[in-house]
């Protein structure tokens, strides 16, 4: 009979095991090294090589570049240009992704490749097909010069190639975290009588908030950092057309490398606070819904 109080003897570890098992146990601490040292050289040190040559000239020098009047122009451009086109792609992000993941009808994958193409095309494309349909001699160019509209070289142009490049972020956001939810919820309001609007605000809408503000974090910081296709269409005509990549492009192109670094530390900071609320929007989403970014990534 086996004593109990015995415990079994274990079979020694053979040489080939205990190499196996010591891979197996540095393999996590390789692959963090790695990874630190790729984020040190690729992320870490570019940004803290822009705030450097930003205060190479001290605090006086930089504050000098940001105050500067063609500086504030851009700025106020920009924040402009992204406080009209983040209201737009959040009504349109919600109405598309509604009617994708709600309803069937037809068109359907239509509309979901439409939603998708400017993140097919590239935005200096973007930017010449408005200067074909808008420009002096575009297809409605002329058309808009005897009635004194401008749209290419002005403020309407850079709205129009920032919404276009800009309006899949809160779409493709909330598509696949609405058709995770289903139709149990809203069908279940208008069964108690509630009517479309009523389902929409009370049912619907509370159940999307954390993704629709995840979309909204992108599609602003997209909004307000984008250079290509705004490029095409601004003529980079300065204090009137010019938003803050572009401030910083001449910047850059003048030698004035000292006030070019201190107005992109201002869009190096809108990263830093968007990468922060995205954390903070993902935290919270997690905790109130289970699985909420899985089916956004989806």
């Amino acid at each position: 009979m086996t004593n109990p109080n015995i415990s079994p003897m274990r079979p020694k570890a053979t040489p080939s095991q205990r190499r196996l098992s010591l891979a197996k146990s540095s393999v996590p601490w390789i692959l963090t090294t790695v990874a630190v040292l790729f984020l040190s050289l690729f992320l870490i040190a570019p940004l803290a090589i822009i705030f450097v040559e930003a205060f190479k000239q001290g605090w006086f020098g930089y504050t000098q570049a940001i105050q500067d009047p063609d500086a504030l122009a851009a700025i106020r451009l920009t924040l402009l240009t992204a406080a009209i086109v983040v209201p737009i792609n959040l009504v349109f992000g919600v109405v598309a992704s509604w009617a994708i993941a709600k309803f069937s009808f037809r068109g359907k994958q239509v509309l979901i490749s439409l939603i998708d193409l400017p993140f097919s095309i590239s935005p200096v494309i973007a930017g010449l097909i408005f200067v074909l349909l808008f420009g002096a001699q575009g297809w409605w160019g002329a058309w808009l010069a005897d009635r004194g509209i401008e749209i290419i070289f002005a403020v309407p142009g850079i709205v129009l190639a920032t919404l276009f490049v800009t309006f899949p972020f809160v779409a493709r956001t909330l598509i696949p975290l609405m058709q995770s939810q289903g139709t149990d919820d809203e069908e279940a309001a208008v069964s108690l009588g509630a009517s479309g609007w009523q389902t929409f605000w009370r049912v619907t809408l509370p159940n999307i908030k954390w993704g629709l503000l995840y979309g909204v974090i992108l599609c602003n910081a997209r909004a307000m950092g984008e250079f290509g296709a705004v490029s095409v269409v601004s003529g980079h005509i300065r204090g009137l057309t010019n938003t803050v990549p572009l401030h910083v492009e001449i910047l850059y192109n003048e030698y004035l490398f000292t006030a070019s670094f201190a107005v992109a530390s201002l869009l190096t900071l809108l990263a830093l606070v968007t990468l922060v609320a995205k954390n903070i929007v993902e935290w919270k989403a997690a905790r109130g819904t289970p699985g909420w970014m899985k089916a956004v990534k989806e």
